[in-house]
């Protein structure tokens, strides 16, 4: 997703510029709160407490404004990041001759973490990481994150889970995106988007509220915007989801879940 462009100030010598929409509905949140956040997912709750304690004595804040980028495709790498509050949208961009185009893969919300790949590799950012919301996330830098893992090697484990959870996910992300039709894929999203793509130790904790537009549902799942609003609204008749304005509300996720396993939109699924 492309960042937001700042408008430009009125040239009125009486006005002043407005300042920038900034990062900073989360200025008043403090380290400890947004570890609250991150220590409630299921990875790091299941962290040795060594290496969970000697990620929290490296971690640094890291707060941005809507459309901010975190990293671009070709960045060097720089450590891990976990999302605390907010979400990232991740994204890949392609040209053919003149034509350039992005596409939105993935939103990215708490407790999930990113950047892994390259602690690995070492080699330069696969994707595009922008704050689709202000965000405010915790960032290990790899320098000394590294050098504290090859000190203690039995601690690389817990890192390949983090990376081996990334990629069962995905390959179940192609799965439905290749083999299941248009609303069957949109339901199966919703669902675990609402569920927090299962990253929190309590698995019955739920989202009511998701921070994504009907278009960014649409571009995430390959499908038209118009064949994603048809099907929105069935869900809509159904009673079991709200469309808001650049969101969306599930009102019955069990519903919706039984839905997803079957493909019917029906109020007596």
């Amino acid at each position: 997703m492309p960042p937001t462009q700042d408008l430009i100030p009125s040239p009125k010598p009486a006005l002043a510029p407005a300042p920038p929409a900034r990062k900073r509905s989360f200025e008043h949140v403090g380290t400890h709160d947004l570890w609250a956040i991150v220590q409630a997912g299921r990875w790091f709750r299941g962290l040795p407490p060594e290496l969970a304690a000697h990620m929290q004595l490296i971690a640094q804040p890291r707060l941005l404004s809507p459309g901010e980028w975190l990293f671009r495709r070709g960045d060097a790498p720089c450590g891990l990041y976990a999302v605390a509050r907010g979400s990232l949208s991740i994204s890949g961009t392609a040209a053919l001759q003149e034509n350039t185009r992005t596409a939105l893969l993935t939103l990215i919300e708490a407790p999930s973490w990113l950047g892994e790949i390259a602690l690995f590799d070492d080699e330069p950012r696969t994707h595009d990481a922008c704050a689709n919301t202000a965000c405010a996330l915790l960032h290990i830098p790899i320098a000394p994150l590294r050098e504290w893992l090859d000190a203690h090697p039995q601690h690389w484990h817990p890192m390949a889970l983090l990376l081996t959870h990334k990629l069962r996910a995905s390959l179940i992300a192609l799965e439905e995106q290749t083999v299941l039709p248009a609303p069957q894929r949109v339901m199966c999203r919703l669902v675990q988007m609402a569920m927090g793509h299962e990253q929190w130790a309590d698995r019955t904790r739920t989202h009511r509220e998701l921070a994504v537009s009907q278009e960014q549902l649409a571009r995430m799942l390959g499908l038209s915007r118009q064949t994603t609003n048809q099907i929105l609204q069935e869900l809509q008749l159904a009673g079991w989801l709200q469309l808001r304005r650049g969101k969306l509300e599930v009102l019955n996720l069990p519903a919706l879940k039984g839905a997803a396993l079957t493909g019917r939109i029906s109020a007596n699924c």
